[in-house]
Protein backbone atom coordinates (compact mmCIF):
# COMPACT_ATOMS: atom_id res chain seq x y z
CA UNK A 1 0.00 0.00 0.00
CA UNK A 2 1.14 3.49 -0.77
CA UNK A 3 -0.38 6.96 -0.53
CA UNK A 4 -0.01 9.63 -3.19
CA UNK A 5 -1.61 12.90 -4.27
CA UNK A 6 -2.89 12.32 -7.78
CA UNK A 7 -5.72 13.39 -10.07
CA UNK A 8 -8.88 11.41 -10.68
CA UNK A 9 -7.70 10.40 -14.15
CA UNK A 10 -4.37 9.15 -12.80
CA UNK A 11 -6.23 7.25 -10.09
CA UNK A 12 -8.31 5.47 -12.75
CA UNK A 13 -5.18 4.49 -14.68
CA UNK A 14 -3.36 3.26 -11.58
CA UNK A 15 -6.37 1.24 -10.42
CA UNK A 16 -6.84 -0.33 -13.86
CA UNK A 17 -3.28 -1.61 -13.76
CA UNK A 18 -3.67 -3.15 -10.32
CA UNK A 19 -7.02 -4.68 -11.36
CA UNK A 20 -5.22 -6.58 -14.12
CA UNK A 21 -5.68 -4.42 -17.22
CA UNK A 22 -3.74 -5.84 -20.16
CA UNK A 23 -5.18 -4.00 -23.16
CA UNK A 24 -6.20 -0.39 -23.60
CA UNK A 25 -7.50 0.96 -26.89
CA UNK A 26 -8.49 4.57 -27.27
CA UNK A 27 -8.69 7.82 -29.13
CA UNK A 28 -7.74 11.11 -27.44
CA UNK A 29 -10.65 13.23 -26.20
CA UNK A 30 -10.76 15.90 -23.52
CA UNK A 31 -11.11 15.52 -20.55
CA UNK A 32 -10.19 11.81 -20.54
CA UNK A 33 -6.98 11.93 -22.58
CA UNK A 34 -4.54 11.80 -19.68
CA UNK A 35 -5.85 8.33 -18.74
CA UNK A 36 -4.67 7.25 -22.19
CA UNK A 37 -1.36 9.10 -21.87
CA UNK A 38 -0.59 7.68 -18.42
CA UNK A 39 -1.36 4.12 -19.47
CA UNK A 40 0.67 4.48 -22.64
CA UNK A 41 3.68 5.14 -20.44
CA UNK A 42 2.97 2.75 -17.56
CA UNK A 43 0.93 -0.23 -18.77
CA UNK A 44 3.72 -1.76 -20.94
CA UNK A 45 5.84 -2.00 -17.77
CA UNK A 46 3.21 -4.45 -16.47
CA UNK A 47 2.99 -6.58 -19.60
CA UNK A 48 0.06 -4.70 -21.14
CA UNK A 49 -0.56 -3.06 -24.49
CA UNK A 50 -1.85 0.40 -25.37
CA UNK A 51 -2.94 1.24 -28.91
CA UNK A 52 -4.34 4.45 -30.37
CA UNK A 53 -6.90 3.72 -33.06
CA UNK A 54 -8.31 5.97 -35.77
CA UNK A 55 -11.50 6.68 -33.81
CA UNK A 56 -13.68 5.56 -30.92
CA UNK A 57 -15.54 3.03 -33.07
CA UNK A 58 -12.36 1.12 -33.78
CA UNK A 59 -11.22 1.48 -30.17
CA UNK A 60 -14.26 -0.10 -28.53
CA UNK A 61 -14.34 -2.93 -31.07
CA UNK A 62 -10.67 -3.64 -30.37
CA UNK A 63 -11.47 -3.75 -26.65
CA UNK A 64 -14.19 -6.32 -27.34
CA UNK A 65 -11.76 -8.43 -29.34
CA UNK A 66 -9.09 -8.24 -26.66
CA UNK A 67 -11.56 -9.35 -23.99
CA UNK A 68 -12.41 -12.43 -26.06
CA UNK A 69 -8.69 -13.15 -26.17
CA UNK A 70 -8.87 -13.28 -22.34
CA UNK A 71 -7.27 -9.90 -21.69
CA UNK A 72 -8.88 -7.51 -19.25
CA UNK A 73 -9.58 -4.54 -21.48
CA UNK A 74 -10.83 -0.96 -21.24
CA UNK A 75 -11.12 2.38 -22.96
CA UNK A 76 -11.85 5.93 -21.84
CA UNK A 77 -13.80 8.66 -23.53
CA UNK A 78 -16.21 11.56 -23.15
CA UNK A 79 -19.64 12.43 -24.59
CA UNK A 80 -19.05 12.56 -28.37
CA UNK A 81 -16.75 9.52 -28.23
CA UNK A 82 -19.23 7.51 -26.18
CA UNK A 83 -21.91 8.23 -28.77
CA UNK A 84 -19.71 6.62 -31.41
CA UNK A 85 -19.23 3.56 -29.22
CA UNK A 86 -22.91 2.78 -28.66
CA UNK A 87 -23.39 0.24 -31.44
CA UNK A 88 -20.35 -1.74 -30.24
CA UNK A 89 -21.56 -1.52 -26.64
CA UNK A 90 -24.78 -3.19 -27.82
CA UNK A 91 -22.61 -5.90 -29.35
CA UNK A 92 -20.78 -6.32 -26.04
CA UNK A 93 -24.09 -6.62 -24.19
CA UNK A 94 -25.54 -9.38 -26.36
CA UNK A 95 -22.24 -11.26 -26.59
CA UNK A 96 -21.71 -10.78 -22.83
CA UNK A 97 -18.24 -9.34 -23.19
CA UNK A 98 -16.57 -8.00 -20.04
CA UNK A 99 -14.99 -4.58 -20.49
CA UNK A 100 -14.70 -1.22 -18.73
CA UNK A 101 -15.36 2.26 -20.10
CA UNK A 102 -14.17 5.26 -18.11
CA UNK A 103 -16.63 7.97 -19.15
CA UNK A 104 -15.29 11.40 -18.15
CA UNK A 105 -18.20 13.78 -18.69
CA UNK A 106 -17.74 17.25 -20.09
CA UNK A 107 -20.09 20.18 -20.62
CA UNK A 108 -22.58 19.26 -23.34
CA UNK A 109 -24.45 18.73 -25.55
CA UNK A 110 -22.35 18.06 -28.64
CA UNK A 111 -18.78 19.28 -28.13
CA UNK A 112 -19.99 21.78 -25.51
CA UNK A 113 -17.07 23.03 -23.44
CA UNK A 114 -14.49 20.23 -23.66
CA UNK A 115 -12.42 21.38 -20.68
CA UNK A 116 -15.28 21.95 -18.23
CA UNK A 117 -17.61 19.71 -16.25
CA UNK A 118 -21.24 18.61 -16.14
CA UNK A 119 -23.43 15.60 -15.46
CA UNK A 120 -25.33 15.61 -18.72
CA UNK A 121 -24.72 12.02 -19.77
CA UNK A 122 -25.97 10.04 -16.77
CA UNK A 123 -28.89 8.55 -18.72
CA UNK A 124 -26.89 7.92 -21.88
CA UNK A 125 -24.36 5.91 -19.91
CA UNK A 126 -26.82 3.06 -19.35
CA UNK A 127 -29.68 3.68 -21.80
CA UNK A 128 -27.75 4.97 -24.81
CA UNK A 129 -27.28 1.68 -26.61
CA UNK A 130 -30.16 -0.07 -28.33
CA UNK A 131 -31.92 -3.10 -26.86
CA UNK A 132 -33.70 -1.64 -23.82
CA UNK A 133 -31.45 -3.27 -21.22
CA UNK A 134 -29.22 -1.64 -18.60
CA UNK A 135 -25.52 -1.96 -17.87
CA UNK A 136 -23.86 -1.20 -14.53
CA UNK A 137 -22.86 2.44 -14.05
CA UNK A 138 -20.66 3.57 -11.15
CA UNK A 139 -20.08 7.22 -10.25
CA UNK A 140 -17.02 8.63 -8.47
CA UNK A 141 -16.86 11.97 -6.67
CA UNK A 142 -13.18 12.08 -5.60
CA UNK A 143 -9.84 10.70 -6.82
CA UNK A 144 -10.02 8.06 -4.07
CA UNK A 145 -13.41 6.91 -5.26
CA UNK A 146 -12.17 6.95 -8.83
CA UNK A 147 -9.47 4.51 -7.78
CA UNK A 148 -11.73 2.25 -5.72
CA UNK A 149 -14.56 2.20 -8.24
CA UNK A 150 -12.23 1.39 -11.14
CA UNK A 151 -11.25 -1.80 -9.35
CA UNK A 152 -14.92 -2.47 -8.67
CA UNK A 153 -15.81 -1.83 -12.32
CA UNK A 154 -13.37 -4.51 -13.48
CA UNK A 155 -14.68 -6.92 -10.86
CA UNK A 156 -18.29 -6.36 -11.86
CA UNK A 157 -17.54 -6.69 -15.56
CA UNK A 158 -15.80 -10.03 -15.01
CA UNK A 159 -18.37 -11.32 -12.51
CA UNK A 160 -21.40 -10.53 -14.70
CA UNK A 161 -19.82 -10.71 -18.16
CA UNK A 162 -20.95 -7.22 -19.06
CA UNK A 163 -19.66 -3.80 -20.07
CA UNK A 164 -19.39 -1.47 -17.06
CA UNK A 165 -19.26 2.32 -17.18
CA UNK A 166 -17.35 4.37 -14.62
CA UNK A 167 -18.68 7.94 -14.66
CA UNK A 168 -16.57 10.90 -13.59
CA UNK A 169 -16.35 14.42 -14.94
CA UNK A 170 -13.78 17.07 -15.80
CA UNK A 171 -13.67 18.35 -12.21
CA UNK A 172 -12.78 14.94 -10.75
CA UNK A 173 -10.49 14.15 -13.67
CA UNK A 174 -8.13 17.02 -12.95
CA UNK A 175 -8.54 17.54 -9.21
CA UNK A 176 -5.68 16.31 -7.03
CA UNK A 177 -6.51 14.34 -3.93
CA UNK A 178 -5.00 11.94 -1.42
CA UNK A 179 -5.39 8.39 -2.74
CA UNK A 180 -4.60 5.17 -0.90
CA UNK A 181 -3.36 2.73 -3.53
CA UNK A 182 -3.19 -0.95 -2.68
CA UNK A 183 -1.19 -3.73 -4.23
CA UNK A 184 -2.95 -6.50 -6.11
CA UNK A 185 -2.57 -8.92 -3.18
CA UNK A 186 -4.35 -6.46 -0.88
CA UNK A 187 -7.46 -6.25 -3.05
CA UNK A 188 -10.27 -8.61 -3.93
CA UNK A 189 -9.83 -9.25 -7.64
CA UNK A 190 -12.63 -11.16 -9.36
CA UNK A 191 -11.91 -13.15 -12.50
CA UNK A 192 -14.43 -14.35 -15.06
CA UNK A 193 -15.99 -17.80 -14.81
CA UNK A 194 -14.08 -20.23 -17.01
CA UNK A 195 -15.67 -23.42 -18.39
CA UNK A 196 -15.18 -26.68 -16.49
CA UNK A 197 -16.95 -28.84 -19.05
CA UNK A 198 -15.02 -30.56 -21.85
CA UNK A 199 -14.98 -28.71 -25.18
CA UNK A 200 -17.53 -31.01 -26.82
CA UNK A 201 -20.06 -30.27 -24.03
CA UNK A 202 -19.50 -26.52 -23.79
CA UNK A 203 -22.27 -24.06 -24.64
CA UNK A 204 -20.96 -20.48 -24.70
CA UNK A 205 -24.24 -18.90 -23.54
CA UNK A 206 -25.48 -21.48 -21.06
CA UNK A 207 -25.69 -19.88 -17.59
CA UNK A 208 -23.74 -21.65 -14.88
CA UNK A 209 -24.01 -19.14 -12.00
CA UNK A 210 -26.75 -16.56 -11.38
CA UNK A 211 -27.64 -16.14 -15.08
CA UNK A 212 -23.97 -15.80 -16.08
CA UNK A 213 -22.36 -18.25 -18.57
CA UNK A 214 -18.80 -19.51 -18.32
CA UNK A 215 -16.55 -17.77 -20.85
CA UNK A 216 -14.03 -19.62 -22.97
CA UNK A 217 -11.58 -17.48 -24.87
CA UNK A 218 -10.05 -17.73 -28.31
CA UNK A 219 -7.25 -20.26 -28.24
CA UNK A 220 -8.63 -22.29 -25.33
CA UNK A 221 -9.68 -25.15 -27.59
CA UNK A 222 -13.42 -24.48 -27.26
CA UNK A 223 -15.95 -23.71 -29.96
CA UNK A 224 -16.36 -19.99 -29.29
CA UNK A 225 -19.13 -18.11 -31.07
CA UNK A 226 -19.39 -14.34 -30.66
CA UNK A 227 -22.87 -13.93 -32.11
CA UNK A 228 -24.53 -10.50 -32.37
CA UNK A 229 -27.80 -11.96 -33.61
CA UNK A 230 -30.41 -13.46 -31.30
CA UNK A 231 -28.85 -16.77 -30.35
CA UNK A 232 -29.51 -19.89 -28.32
CA UNK A 233 -27.20 -21.25 -25.64
CA UNK A 234 -24.96 -22.80 -28.29
CA UNK A 235 -24.47 -19.37 -29.88
CA UNK A 236 -26.42 -20.26 -33.02
CA UNK A 237 -28.73 -17.70 -34.65
CA UNK A 238 -32.29 -18.61 -33.65
CA UNK A 239 -34.93 -16.03 -34.69
CA UNK A 240 -37.72 -17.42 -32.54
CA UNK A 241 -39.85 -15.76 -29.88
CA UNK A 242 -39.02 -18.35 -27.23
CA UNK A 243 -35.28 -17.86 -27.76
CA UNK A 244 -35.52 -14.06 -27.78
CA UNK A 245 -37.68 -14.07 -24.67
CA UNK A 246 -35.31 -16.35 -22.77
CA UNK A 247 -32.21 -14.41 -23.85
CA UNK A 248 -33.60 -10.96 -23.04
CA UNK A 249 -34.87 -11.90 -19.60
CA UNK A 250 -31.58 -13.58 -18.70
CA UNK A 251 -29.53 -10.56 -19.82
CA UNK A 252 -31.88 -8.30 -17.87
CA UNK A 253 -32.02 -10.42 -14.72
CA UNK A 254 -28.28 -10.96 -14.40
CA UNK A 255 -27.82 -7.19 -14.01
CA UNK A 256 -30.98 -6.18 -12.14
CA UNK A 257 -30.88 -9.09 -9.68
CA UNK A 258 -27.35 -8.01 -8.77
CA UNK A 259 -28.50 -4.56 -7.61
CA UNK A 260 -28.22 -5.32 -3.86
CA UNK A 261 -24.73 -6.74 -4.33
CA UNK A 262 -23.54 -3.80 -6.47
CA UNK A 263 -25.13 -1.03 -4.39
CA UNK A 264 -22.50 1.41 -3.16
CA UNK A 265 -23.13 4.66 -1.32
CA UNK A 266 -22.19 6.88 1.60
CA UNK A 267 -24.71 8.49 3.94
CA UNK A 268 -24.60 11.20 6.59
CA UNK A 269 -27.40 11.98 9.02
CA UNK A 270 -30.21 10.13 7.25
CA UNK A 271 -31.61 8.44 10.35
CA UNK A 272 -34.43 10.59 11.68
CA UNK A 273 -33.91 13.36 9.13
CA UNK A 274 -36.73 15.54 7.80
CA UNK A 275 -35.01 16.26 4.49
CA UNK A 276 -32.70 14.11 2.40
CA UNK A 277 -30.27 15.26 -0.28
CA UNK A 278 -29.46 12.66 -2.94
CA UNK A 279 -26.55 13.38 -5.25
CA UNK A 280 -23.66 11.72 -7.06
CA UNK A 281 -20.33 12.54 -8.64
CA UNK A 282 -18.61 15.86 -8.05
CA UNK A 283 -21.89 17.63 -7.26
CA UNK A 284 -22.20 15.45 -4.15
CA UNK A 285 -19.29 17.37 -2.61
CA UNK A 286 -21.24 20.65 -2.79
CA UNK A 287 -24.44 18.93 -1.64
CA UNK A 288 -22.71 17.68 1.51
CA UNK A 289 -21.47 21.18 2.36
CA UNK A 290 -24.93 22.63 1.68
CA UNK A 291 -26.50 20.07 4.02
CA UNK A 292 -24.00 20.97 6.73
CA UNK A 293 -24.87 24.67 6.33
CA UNK A 294 -28.56 23.89 6.76
CA UNK A 295 -27.96 21.66 9.78
CA UNK A 296 -26.16 24.57 11.42
CA UNK A 297 -29.37 26.58 10.94
CA UNK A 298 -31.41 23.90 12.71
CA UNK A 299 -32.74 21.89 9.79
CA UNK A 300 -32.51 18.10 10.05
CA UNK A 301 -30.91 17.32 6.70
CA UNK A 302 -29.23 14.05 5.71
CA UNK A 303 -27.23 13.24 2.60
CA UNK A 304 -27.06 10.17 0.40
CA UNK A 305 -24.22 10.03 -2.11
CA UNK A 306 -24.77 7.30 -4.69
CA UNK A 307 -21.73 5.53 -6.08
CA UNK A 308 -23.85 2.99 -7.96
CA UNK A 309 -26.32 4.62 -10.34
CA UNK A 310 -27.37 1.49 -12.25
CA UNK A 311 -28.79 -1.00 -11.65
CA UNK A 312 -30.96 1.01 -9.25
CA UNK A 313 -31.41 -0.74 -5.92
CA UNK A 314 -34.88 0.55 -5.26
CA UNK A 315 -35.47 -1.10 -1.88
CA UNK A 316 -32.11 0.09 -0.59
CA UNK A 317 -32.69 3.71 -1.56
CA UNK A 318 -36.23 3.72 -0.18
CA UNK A 319 -35.03 2.35 3.15
CA UNK A 320 -32.20 4.87 3.47
CA UNK A 321 -34.46 7.91 3.00
CA UNK A 322 -37.50 6.41 4.75
CA UNK A 323 -37.72 9.07 7.47
CA UNK A 324 -37.43 12.08 5.13
CA UNK A 325 -40.50 14.17 4.38
CA UNK A 326 -38.91 15.66 1.29
CA UNK A 327 -36.13 14.35 -0.94
CA UNK A 328 -33.99 16.75 -2.97
CA UNK A 329 -32.09 15.39 -5.97
CA UNK A 330 -29.13 17.68 -6.65
CA UNK A 331 -27.45 17.46 -10.06
CA UNK A 332 -25.35 19.49 -12.48
CA UNK A 333 -27.80 19.01 -15.36
CA UNK A 334 -31.49 19.62 -16.11
CA UNK A 335 -32.67 17.02 -13.59
CA UNK A 336 -31.92 13.68 -15.23
CA UNK A 337 -31.46 11.21 -12.38
CA UNK A 338 -34.34 12.93 -10.57
CA UNK A 339 -36.62 11.24 -13.10
CA UNK A 340 -35.39 7.83 -11.97
CA UNK A 341 -35.74 8.57 -8.25
CA UNK A 342 -39.15 10.20 -8.60
CA UNK A 343 -40.42 6.92 -10.04
CA UNK A 344 -39.25 4.80 -7.09
CA UNK A 345 -39.98 7.23 -4.23
CA UNK A 346 -43.66 7.57 -5.02
CA UNK A 347 -44.72 8.02 -1.37
CA UNK A 348 -42.56 11.13 -0.92
CA UNK A 349 -42.28 14.61 -2.30
CA UNK A 350 -39.21 14.46 -4.54
CA UNK A 351 -37.80 17.81 -5.62
CA UNK A 352 -35.37 18.35 -8.48
CA UNK A 353 -32.51 20.76 -7.78
CA UNK A 354 -30.87 21.16 -11.20
CA UNK A 355 -28.01 23.63 -10.93
CA UNK A 356 -26.00 23.97 -14.11
CA UNK A 357 -22.44 25.13 -13.58
CA UNK A 358 -19.31 24.76 -15.70
CA UNK A 359 -17.47 23.61 -12.59
CA UNK A 360 -19.08 22.72 -9.25
CA UNK A 361 -22.44 24.13 -8.15
CA UNK A 362 -21.77 26.32 -5.14
CA UNK A 363 -23.17 25.09 -1.79
CA UNK A 364 -24.79 28.48 -1.12
CA UNK A 365 -26.65 28.26 -4.41
CA UNK A 366 -27.99 24.83 -3.43
CA UNK A 367 -29.08 26.22 -0.05
CA UNK A 368 -30.92 29.12 -1.68
CA UNK A 369 -32.87 26.79 -3.99
CA UNK A 370 -33.66 24.24 -1.29
CA UNK A 371 -34.82 26.81 1.28
CA UNK A 372 -37.76 27.67 -0.99
CA UNK A 373 -39.10 24.17 -0.26
CA UNK A 374 -38.35 23.83 3.44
Amino acid sequence: MRVDYITGNTAIAEAAIVAGLKFYAGYPITPSSDIFEYLARELPKHGGHVIQFEDEIASINAVIGASWACAKAMTATSGPGFSLMLEAISLAVITETPLVIAYVMRTGPSTGVPTRAGQYDVLQATYGFHGGLVIPVLAASTPQEAYDLTVKAFNVSEMLRTPVVLLTDATIAHTYGKVIMRERGELEIIERIRPLTPPDKYKPYEPVKEHVPAMACFGDGYNVLVESLTHDERGYYAPRTDVQRKLMWRLYRKIVDSAPKLFDYSAIGLEGCDYAFISYGSTALSAQVAAKMLREKGYRVGTLKLRTLYPIYEDGIRKLVSSAKKVFVIENNVGLYYRELRAILRDKEVVSVPIIDLDLPQPQEIVEVVKQWL
